[in-house]
């Protein structure tokens, strides 16, 4: 994907012809075929500083796959990531945790992503004790800064995960994915596994944190309202493909592809006159 000069200067991710497939064994007709599953087949898409990219699409449709490259949890088969122009793909095992800091990841699920041995304090200090960041007395002092900025009390730093509900235990997972202040935080649909009434703090909680931190965020959905009020850029994604991109209000106006009218035309509306109007003829 070729950037425009006017926009390099504001440019900080670039994703190239990204490739990601994963083996499977299918039995079909009693014979065993190795075949792949063609998770991400060649995604191209560019973040601009302080950006909210949300990566729409269906349940398989490759976005949280897409993301985990991103942020290094998966290597690609093929194709490249570029941050601030330096490649992530291939770098020496040196030089590429030094980059890797400036990106981090927000998981779907708020249990499984937090160890439930560690209490919430050793949660958060540890990217800054594996990065060998600061001394004692300074990473507790940014742990306690952490939980302030995420709307906890201090006493949570000596409590263990369980003992937190679900929005409570997402705050968390997103103070420790702000632990060593990154530029750039992949949201893997960090409000769909929670009641509706929290997803509105959480929400307001990260456009909150995107402006204290200029972040960067890729905002991975499947919720197309809530796409719609945090994001300045959607891209559609269906079968390991980008097949749509845009400001958000073009392609929810003015969409082109069929999957991407698809989605929209299946989103519920809260207007019932439209909901239960007679369908054209």
């Amino acid at each position: 994907m070729l950037v425009p000069k006017a926009q390099e200067n504001h440019l900080l991710l670039e994703v190239r012809n990204l490739v990601k497939h994963f083996p499977f064994i299918s039995r079909r007709a009693g014979l065993p075929q190795r075949l792949k599953l063609k998770a991400v087949d060649g995604v191209s898409f560019v973040l601009q500083r302080r950006e909210v990219l949300g990566l729409v699409g269906e349940s398989g449709c490759g976005k949280t796959t897409t993301g985990r490259l991103v942020a290094g949890l998966l290597r690609p088969d093929s194709g490249d990531i570029l941050y601030k122009g330096k490649s992530l793909v291939g770098r020496s095992s040196v030089k590429l945790p030094r980059l890797r800091r400036r990106i981090q990841m927000i998981f779907q699920d708020p249990v499984s992503s937090l160890d439930p041995r560690m209490k919430v304090g050793a949660i958060l200090e540890e990217p800054l004790v594996v990065n060998k960041i600061g001394t004692v007395a300074e990473r507790r002092q940014r742990v306690a800064e952490i939980l302030t900025e995420v709307g906890l009390h201090s006493d949570a730093i000596g409590r263990y995960p369980h003992e937190f509900s679900g929005g409570q235990r997402q705050r968390i997972g997103i103070g420790r994915a702000l632990a060593l202040k990154p530029e750039l935080v992949v949201a893997d649909e960090p409000v769909s596994a929670l009641d509706v009434s929290i997803q509105a703090q959480i929400i307001n909680l990260l456009l909150e944190l995107r402006e204290n931190y200029a972040l960067s965020l890729i905002f991975i959905a499947h919720d197309l309202s809530v796409v719609r009020a945090v994001c300045e850029r959607v891209a559609i994604m269906y079968l390991g493909l980008i097949v749509e991109t845009g400001t958000t209000e073009s392609v929810f106006k003015d969409s082109h592809h069929p999957y991407t009218q698809a989605l929209l035309s299946a989103a519920p509306v809260p207007d019932p006159t439209v909901r239960f109007a007679e369908p054209p003829l």
